[in-house]
C-alpha cells in the first residue's frame, strides 16, 4: 500500500506528497470569470463572454494537468474534469 501511496502521491521533483496546490494562472482566471458570470446577466454579452471565458480557461487547465501534473493524482484530477466538460457539452448539444 505504500508503494501505491509513494507512486500515485508523491511529486517526482521534490518529493513531497502533493494532494493540492496553489491556484496557477489558468485556474485563477477560471475562477474571476466564474465570479463574473454569478453576478452577472447568464443571457448577456458579458455573461456570455464569462462562460466561454471560464469554461476555455478550465480546459486549458485540465489538459495541463493531464500533461504536466506533479503526480498521477494530479493527472486523474484533470482527466476528471475534462470528462465533466465534454458531458457538460453533450448535455447542452442534447437540449
Amino acid at each position: 500500500m505504500m508503494r501505491f501511496i509513494d507512486w500515485f502521491w508523491r511529486d517526482r521533483q521534490t518529493g513531497r506528497i502533493v494532494i493540492a496546490q496553489r491556484p496557477n494562472l489558468w485556474l485563477w482566471i477560471f475562477v474571476a470569470a466564474s465570479l463574473v458570470e454569478l453576478v452577472t446577466d447568464a443571457t448577456g454579452p458579458t455573461g456570455i463572454g464569462a462562460h466561454i471565458v471560464s469554461t476555455t480557461s478550465l480546459l486549458i487547465w485540465a489538459g495541463d494537468e493531464i500533461l504536466r501534473g506533479a503526480n498521477p493524482w494530479r493527472r486523474c484530477l484533470g482527466i476528471a474534469v475534462l470528462i465533466g466538460l465534454t458531458i457538460r457539452l453533450v448535455l447542452w448539444c442534447w437540449r
